[in-house]
This record gives structure tokens, sequence and C-alpha cells, in this order.
């Protein structure tokens, strides 16, 4: 069975707008290799249409794949499971999951191999609340946004969690990765 992973990019004061950020090309490096472990990506309707947008390569192009920027070689392919009660389809690898969450999510991690990742606001808010989170990895930007939105607002109980590795990009990001501690798994 594979675990849910859930990286998120967030700043020094908490903020996840996409739009606010360091970006470099170790950055999107490391989250292609993110990518690149999971059999699955697990997105909400707002974040799965936020990549398609910025990372889908166009129909026909024909670039090698050692010319890509590595994210978009990592994602472009890459399965993905979109949850939404909005959207009547999804292609781009990708197959629409509704009804209940915690059926579906735990139904793609038994049919996991090595793992599923996750990002987004909103989707890992529910998936924490139901304890389907197994790793939260945060990619902290050395910037201070002075806005939100922030992360688990609304979350209805605290999740203690384990610091189990921490590293740093040249750019200055801190990556901090933890687990939820055992007595809170399910």
């Amino acid at each position: 069975m594979g675990e849910l992973r859930y990286s998120i990019n967030v700043t020094v004061d908490g903020c996840c707008d996409h739009r606010v950020g360091v970006i470099s090309e170790e950055f999107h490096r490391h989250h292609a290799e993110n990518l690149k472990r999971a059999d699955g990506l697990v997105f909400g309707r707002v974040t799965y249409q936020m990549m398609e947008d910025a990372w889908r390569r166009s129909p026909g192009d024909t670039t090698p794949e050692a010319d890509l920027d590595p994210f978009v070689a990592a994602i472009d392919p890459a399965r993905k499971y979109v949850v939404s009660s909005t959207l009547d389809s999804v292609d781009w690898n990708s197959e629409l999951i509704r009804g209940d969450l915690d059926t579906a999510i735990r139904g793609l991690k038994e049919q996991s191999v090595t793992g599923l990742a996750v990002g987004g606001v909103t989707l890992p808010l529910a998936l924490a609340e139901l304890g389907l989170i197994d790793e939260f990895e945060f990619v902290v930007h050395p910037c201070i946004a002075g806005h939100g939105p922030y992360l688990f607002a609304g979350l209805s109980r605290a999740v203690d969690l384990e610091l189990v590795g921490r590293d740093e990009l040249e750019s200055g990001h801190a990556i901090l990765t933890y687990r939820p501690k055992q007595s809170q798994s399910r």
C-alpha cells in the first residue's frame, strides 16, 4: 500500500498563495522529484485546473523530454486523480473522483505501489481531517507575504507531527518533512 504525501509551498509567515515565493531551477527539480516518486497525483478542482493551465504541454509539442522544464517533464505524463463535485470531465491523464472521499482515497492508497502525491489547500484540509495524510512536506520560501491564504485554516483538531527530515536549497528554501505521530494516524 502506498502512502499519501502532501507537499506545499509556504512563506515564512504561513501564506500558501502560489503567486508569492522564490522560484529557481533547483526548486522546480525538487518538486519534479516528488512527482516522479509517486504513481499518482491527487488534486482538487482548483489545483488541477491551475496545474493544467500552467504545466500541461501543448498538443503537438515535440520538445524532447531532456529539454523540458523538469517539472513539466514530471507532471505532464503523470497519472492524476481529480476530486471534484463540479467538473463534468477531466483529461490530461486524469480520472475524476466523486463520492465518499475517505473511501476513494483509501482505495487509491491500496492500489498504489510507490505512493500518492497531493497538493493544494482545500483538499488537503479534508484529507487531514480524515487522517489520511502520511507525510507533510512544507517547502518554506525565504520571503514574507503579509497575507493569506493560510494552511489548514478551520482544521477541527490539532495534528501533532514529528519532524523526520529537513533540507535546504541553495536558493534559501527550507524543506521540512513531518509525519503524524503514531497515536493519531489511521
